[in-house]
């Protein structure tokens, strides 16, 4: 492989043509997308699109929830020219950096089509820089900036069309080094337990936007965490930058959460206000890829290869550790300073594995009682 479009544009990061990535063969690029109706009905979608130029492949979800049901549609293929933003049926078009992009699905055969356009709310956010080790060994390093936005367009799924138009939901592109593909043929040493907890709940309301994540260790330290308030419109020096502390009522028999809330502070300590999340239901990241058993990240599937998967909701195992990661749609209360109250709507995902004190996890899959 040698020159590509992107060769064309001034965005090297080394020495060599944009096909190739860095030196590490974890390396990846990934667009996610998710929407919904910023108040009613339990209708959603998102999308998950990825490349990793060191294993010369790509990747692409595409999931619908309707009645309980997760549809999603699977791509997989070759790495080809990493300007052309599309994998079979999936396709991603950048339409303004930064601020607008459309999501195009066709795949008749699988019953699924699709023609989306997002607009950004207010200018993206970036994220702390995720870096993690195991041992002596990079297990993550990479950016992300995360946007909310608004939708127009349209799905049809098994012939029934139906408008996203006034959704909201979440963008986010990251990129740098993440575990993708095969599992690394030697381990680290010493060996040792897994552990990972994940927190992050962007949520739209009618003005703006608040972001808040956590990543903790066992102790229920947070070693990367943010929590933004961005109105509509805002640029980078319009955002209010908080400290927010979760805490989790997990469910009966499982790692997902009941009921969420983030107590909000600013840098002198005084009450910012809280955030409250009320889950109405699980969407399994596995639709994307995510801890999936086949469809992982990176996988290998040939030169092109497509599948749907139907996941029952209301079957899913929450005690798989592929169902472990999931997107909880939930009503959100946040309630001021001054005891205002407003109403939006956003995700809770999770991802907890391993011990969490503050949770009372203390092996790898213990749940809650």
């Amino acid at each position: 492989m040698a020159l590509t479009r992107g060769d064309d544009y001034p965005i090297h990061q080394t020495p060599e043509p944009i096909a190739y990535g860095g030196t590490d063969r974890n390396f990846y690029d990934r667009y996610f997308f998710n929407g919904y109706h910023p108040s009613a009905g339990d209708d959603f979608f998102a999308l998950a699109f990825g490349v990793y130029p060191h294993l010369n492949v790509t990747d692409a979800a595409f999931v619908v929830v309707r009645n309980g049901v997760e549809v999603a549609l699977h791509a997989s293929g070759w790495l080809r020219d990493r300007m052309d933003m599309a994998v079979g049926p999936i396709r991603i078009e950048v339409l303004e950096p930064l601020q607008k992009h459309r999501i195009s699905v066709d795949a008749p055969d699988k019953g699924i089509k699709a023609e989306i356009v997002f607009e950004g709310r207010s200018f993206p956010i970036e994220e702390p820089r995720f870096i993690r080790r195991n041992g002596t060994r990079a297990f993550m390093d990479y950016t992300r900036l995360t946007q909310n936005g608004r939708y127009s367009g349209w799905i049809e799924l098994d012939g029934e069309r139906r408008a996203v138009d006034g959704f909201v939901g979440t963008r986010d592109r990251s990129w740098g080094v993440r575990p993708v593909g095969a599992r690394d043929s030697q381990d680290v040493v010493p060996p040792q337990a897994p552990q990972f907890y994940w927190l992050w709940s962007p949520s739209s309301f009618d003005n703006g936007s608040f972001f808040f994540h956590s990543n903790e260790d066992a102790l229920g330290r947070a070693w990367n965490t943010r929590a933004v308030w961005a109105p509509d419109g805002a640029g980078e020096d319009g955002f209010e930058h908080l400290n927010g502390d979760a805490s989790i009522v997990w469910k009966s028999g499982t790692r997902h959460a009941a009921s969420a809330v983030v107590e909000l502070s600013d840098d002198f300590g005084k009450s910012a206000g809280k955030v409250e999340f009320a889950p109405l239901y699980e969407f399994q990241m596995m639709g994307l890829g995510y801890t999936h058993p086949k469809w992982g990240h990176g996988a290998l599937h040939g030169e092109l290869t497509v599948e749907r998967e139907d996941i029952v909701l209301a079957d899913a195992d929450p005690k798989m550790p592929f169902n472990l990661h999931v997107q909880a749609l939930s009503d959100v209360t946040y309630t001021n300073p001054d005891g205002k109250v407003f109403k939006g709507r956003g995700v809770l995902e999770q991802l907890v594995i391993g011990p969490h004190r503050p949770s009372g996890f203390k092996e790898m899959l213990d749940f809650a009682p």
